[in-house]
């Protein structure tokens, strides 16, 4: 039921689908014929070939007359069907009256030379030609001859054509037969055929003159039986031979009666073995079967470059035309067909050929058109550097940079050959191209080359300053430049350059190791670089950077103690200068007071100059020192320093010592001005006693005057200060008890006035 619906439905690619699916595990009869049948009308003559020849399955008898009446174009499987199944006859007359001979000599040369007599009698029986009939045993026993296996029947041959009494037929045959298989007398085989002259006997001979490896009479024969029929063996004999002009002779007939595709390819190659170029031209711009491009390949292996060029020029083969103007010399052709072809193996090809033969601007040519290509970039570079063109190389790829496609590869590249064969022209590039280099590359390139100053550069645009920083200290000479040392070494991260960099100034550029240090400044541990210095002995190189780091509002211990230490020491050797650096001393101490005082105030009190002594005053002064600081403005008769380091002081005792001491070097002007300058400490019973004792009254008595003016204010003020607070107290008992104060004498009176009012209430 379901398959009756499928012989009704349109669509057969469907049901051909369905019954593929099935057909190979199905042994239904009609499974089998209703796919062959699906497969015949959609066009599938391989796979009913398939099925007619593997399967056991479908009617033998149905099939056949299915097969016949569909008309394929191809009927292999109507000759498989019949073959299996022994209906021969039927096959004979049904290919014949068709006017399909020519599956005739397939079926009896390719699928079952065996069936040959049955054949030959079925072609009788439609009174087929004589000619006809005796080249299809001539192919046949040519088959034989080169595959044994092949043989068939003689005896069954001579039955069937004597029942159509036609046994004279095969008189010729077998007369051909008798010479060339049992007398094996060539040369009396081609005498009867020349007397015979008829074709099925010379393909006879030329058989076995195959067989027998004799090339040349061989094909004289076949040429003279007009039989093309073994042309596949004839050719790949004759190739093995060399024997070509006898080739192009015997294809050439096989030409006019087959126009096989295997024919016409073999006498174009054969054209080319024998250097007829003119035939060969003429050959492929006519009508032809010719495989150009199989036949065109064969020539270019054998080194036929000419034949190669006219096939591929026919073809239009850009890629191999190129390649084989290559091989002749043609270079600028080759370039134009390599343009046509715009293909990257072609371009390389052309060009490494070009380079070979130093055709360096047509290998430029062709070289742009592979530089844009990043995978090929390298073996180009390493071809042009192995045979030592790098002055070509490095045109290529300056001319490749202004390409649409130029890439970072190209850059790269470039940079690393200018860094190996030009060096001098590497800055400029890297100046220019430095963001479309692959910088780590280029990095490499640089070092192996020396060339540090494009070391740094690459550095910094890579942002490794440290490495950078490194790179300048160590080559100098050529990667140090002041202004980019200065601008890198502040973006180092680690801060250990700082120092290695400055010792690196001090070596080669002392003089310009304060405009360093000014720039390092913001994060330089001053300590540790005053430390540093100290212990070179270069603390004297720096005072700008000292001075700067104190201006700046650090007040660092160490940069003020060598501050301190060089102005003094400074001191020594320029006295003219001895004012100003007193007063740089001073400033330094006043403003900026982290440092050891008392170290320096001892350093100081011993100095052979005043002012720096009088500086170790100051300092004892600061560190609350104060005898100390007093006694060495006694020692150097600073007065007015002592007198105002005892009022700083606070103390009366030291006051009153310093006022002791004036008495007794006899220095009343010292003891007046010490009266008014510590006023407020001298007691003056103390300053009266000492006073009358030496005859000072006069002077005290300014001071006695002030005091007793002071005491007698003081007292007044008291008094008026008690006299408040009386009369503060008074209000404020007054304001506690008012009744009491407003009635003193009649308590009586107010009680029985208020006993009263309670009687009366």
């Amino acid at each position: 039921m379901r398959l009756s619906k499928f012989s009704n439905h349109s669509n057969h690619l469907k049901a051909c689908f369905i019954l593929g699916s099935i057909v190979n595990f199905s042994q239904e009869p009609e499974v089998h014929f209703k796919y062959i049948q699906a497969a015949c009308k959609t066009g599938q003559v391989k796979e009913v070939e398939r099925i007619c020849r593997e399967s056991n399955c479908y009617e033998p008898e149905r099939v056949k007359n299915f097969l016949k009446e569909a008309k394929l174009t191809d009927q292999l499987p109507l000759i498989i069907v019949c073959d299996r199944f022994d209906f021969v006859h039927d096959l004979v007359l049904y290919l014949f009256r068709n006017n399909l001979q020519k599956y005739i000599e397939i079926y009896v040369q390719k699928v079952n030379p065996a069936r040959l007599p049955v054949v030959v009698g079925g072609l009788l029986d439609v009174d087929c030609s004589e000619d006809i009939i005796k080249q299809l045993m001539a192919v046949v026993r040519g088959t034989f001859i080169i595959f044994p296996t092949c043989q068939f029947n003689t005896d069954e041959l001579v039955a069937e054509v004597e029942k159509r009494n036609r046994l004279k037929l095969l008189l010729p045959w077998l007369e051909s037969r008798v010479l060339i298989d049992h007398v094996k007398n060539f040369d009396r085989a081609y005498e009867f055929a020349e007397r015979c002259n008829e074709p099925a006997v010379w393909s006879l001979l030329a058989h076995a003159q195959l067989a027998q490896g004799s090339i040349k009479e061989a094909i004289d024969s076949y040429v003279k039986a007009s039989d093309p029929s073994r042309f596949q063996a004839v050719s790949e004999a004759a190739s093995n031979s060399g024997n070509w002009e006898d080739l192009v002779r015997y294809l050439q007939m096989a030409r006019k009666k087959a126009r096989e595709t295997f024919i016409e390819s073999e006498l174009a190659f054969a054209y080319a073995r024998t250097n007829r170029l003119s035939d060969l031209e003429e050959f492929i711009s006519g009508p032809n079967h010719a495989n150009i491009t199989v036949v065109a390949d064969r020539c270019f292996d054998q080194q036929l470059y000419e034949a190669a060029k006219i096939l591929y020029s026919n073809v239009s083969n850009y890629s191999r035309l190129a390649i084989t103007l290559v091989h002749l010399g043609e270079y600028q052709g080759s370039v134009d067909a390599a343009r046509k072809a715009n293909s990257t193996r072609t371009w390389k090809e052309v060009c490494f050929a070009c380079v070979n033969h130093k055709e360096f601007r047509l290998a430029q040519m062709c070289g742009l058109h592979i530089v844009v290509h990043a995978d090929e970039l390298g073996d180009l570079i390493n071809y042009y550097e192995q045979r030592g063109h790098f002055d070509e190389l490095i045109q290529l790829l300056e001319a490749g940079l202004g390409l649409e496609r130029a890439h970072m590869g190209m850059f790269t590249e470039l940079a690393i050959l200018y860094s190996k064969f030009k060096p001098e022209k590497m800055r400029e590039h890297l100046e220019l191209f430095w963001s479309r280099v692959n910088i780590p590359k280029v990095l490499r390139a640089a070092e192996q080359a020396h060339l540090w100053s494009e070391l740094v550069f690459l550095y910094d645009k890579y942002e490794e300053y440290d490495n950078a920083i490194l790179t300048m200290m160590s080559h100098p000479t050529e990667g140090w430049r002041e202004n980019h040392f200065k601008d890198l070494i502040t973006r180092v991260a680690n801060v250990e350059l700082y120092y290695k960099a400055i010792q690196f100034y001090l070596t080669y550029k002392p003089l310009l190791l304060n405009d360093l240090l000014t720039v390092l400044s913001p994060r330089l541990d001053h300590t540790r670089a005053v430390n540093f210095f100290i212990k070179a002995g270069h603390i004297a190189l720096v005072k700008p950077y000292l001075r700067s780091v104190q201006q700046n509002n650090a007040n660092n211990k160490s940069v003020n103690e060598a501050l301190n230490d060089l102005l003094i020491e400074e001191e020594d050797y320029q006295a003219s200068f001895m004012f100003y650096i007193y007063e740089a001393l001073r400033q330094s101490i006043e403003t900026h007071s982290n440092f050891d005082h008392i170290a320096l105030a001892q350093q100081l009190e011993r100095h052979e100059l005043i002012e720096f002594r009088r500086l170790a005053a100051l300092l004892f002064k600061g560190s609350n020192r104060w005898m100390q600081s007093i006694d060495l403005c006694k020692r150097d008769q600073l007065y007015s320093d002592a007198m105002q380091y005892a009022w700083d002081s606070r103390d009366p005792e030291t006051a009153e010592e310093l006022l002791r001491w004036f008495l007794s070097e006899n220095l009343p002007d010292c003891f007046a001005a010490c009266l008014y300058r510590c006023y407020d400490l001298l007691r003056p019973d103390v300053v009266l006693e000492l006073a009358w004792r030496n005859g000072l009254i006069d002077m005290a008595m300014p001071f006695l005057i002030q005091t007793l003016r002071e005491l007698t204010t003081k007292v007044d003020r008291l008094e008026r200060s008690e006299q408040t607070r009386a009369a503060e107290e008074e209000k404020a008992e007054q304001a506690v008890n008012p009744l009491v104060m407003q009635y003193p004498n009649k308590p009586q009176k107010i009680k029985n006035q208020f006993l009263t009012e309670d009687s009366d209430f």
